[in-house]
């Protein structure tokens, strides 16, 4: 591993940058309509627990990634092997997203431009970030933290001057019951975004201050997941539940819609900066979780020997991981949570913790 350490205040800022990074995005928890606000609220106690169970495995190897504690845990071979697929993990998502970011910018400002151009632009961004290291990421983290929240709050103000918010688009509660809230928790909110914190079990030994992981993490969930709560209410207030649910990117369709005397409008370019600086950390995070596991696996001393190729591999999987942005979306946000996040974010974690409880119980015993 890179020999980086970073403070808890920096790592506070990653958690949130990342939570809220395409959570924002897209219209998380559609599926429960006006309700969607409520599926977030479970999705981040839901993942407040699974967070819990990271932090437990990160107290039994405090120095160590997942990527080598699961070879402790399950043996030099298999470890190998889990380890080898969380980093295809790691990189497949790293890939989603950059596919949502790339989607973005060819469908509003960049219309002209090919999807891998733009996609090509990122990536390269990135791995520049890989080759200066963990500790430049998160200083980098920290000097955006508050240029976008300060964004996010004037962009809150000028929908509500705008006179955007109409509450009675939020009601009725519970008009089809509970079933919907739990089957949008169960397939979706808990995965994404508070599920995704597993990629934290890649970058938790950084942090100089261990005693202080717990309260920071699950801080910065709890911020980014009231955002992600408030951004919900607000964009459905504004634009009503089925524009809501059939809009690409339910936020910017809302920041279009500000028009203040006649003067204030099409503000949605400037709040563009604000999802691309999100994207770029949670890409990167990914990626470099990606890399840095990769490194770890097969014992390459520098991560940027690494960067370029997987960096490659992100690029070819972003363009070619679905045929349309639809079918993107789809895959996204119904599939891959069932046969991808919930293995990887909550099953293996939860075995390996297990099996790490009985190990570390026997040690103990034995001494």
């Amino acid at each position: 591993m890179e020999k980086a350490k970073i403070k808890a205040s920096q790592l506070f800022v990653l958690v949130v940058l990342f939570e809220m990074g395409s959570a924002i995005l897209v219209g998380l928890g559609a599926q429960a309509k006006q309700d969607a606000w409520i599926s977030i609220l479970l999705g981040l106690v839901g993942g407040l627990g699974v967070f819990l169970i990271y932090y437990r495995l990160f107290l039994y190897y405090p120095d160590l990634p997942i990527t080598s504690y699961v070879q402790k845990i399950t043996g030099k071979w298999i470890g190998r092997m889990i380890g080898f697929l969380y980093v295809i993990y790691f990189l497949y998502c790293a890939s989603r997203v950059l596919r949502d970011f790339g989607e973005l910018l060819t469908s509003t400002i960049y219309t002209n431009t090919p999807l891998i151009v733009i996609n090509c632009l990122m990536i390269v961004t990135i791995i520049y970030a890989i080759h200066k290291g963990f500790e430049v990421i998160a200083r980098v983290g920290e000097l955006f933290f508050m240029i976008i929240y300060i964004m996010a709050v004037v962009g809150f103000l000028l929908v509500m001057i705008s006179g955007l918010i109409h509450l009675q688009n939020l009601r009725p509660i519970l008009e089809n019951g509970f079933m919907p809230i739990v089957k949008t928790f169960l397939g979706e909110t808990i995965t994404f975004p508070f599920g995704e914190m597993v990629v934290f079990t890649m970058l938790l030994p950084y942090i100089n201050d261990s005693k202080k992981v717990k309260i920071v993490c699950m801080g910065g969930m709890i911020l980014s997941g009231i955002n992600i709560t408030i951004t919900a209410v607000i964009n459905i207030a504004a634009l009503g539940t089925d524009l809501y649910v059939r809009a690409n990117f339910p936020l910017l369709t809302t920041i279009s819609k500000i028009r203040i005397a006649e003067f204030i409008e099409r503000l949605d370019v400037f709040f563009m900066l604000y999802l691309i600086v999100g994207g770029f950390f949670k890409i990167t995070l990914y990626f470099y979780a990606g890399v840095a596991g990769a490194a770890d696996i097969f014992k390459f001393d520098k991560l940027r020997n690494l960067s370029l190729p997987l960096g490659g591999f992100v690029l070819f999987a972003s363009v070619t991981i679905a045929s349309n942005f639809a079918e993107h979306i789809k895959e996204g946000l119904r599939v891959v949570p069932v046969y991808l996040h919930w293995p990887f974010q909550i099953i293996i974690p939860s075995m390996l913790l297990i099996i790490a409880f009985f190990r570390n119980r026997k040690k103990k015993a034995n001494q």
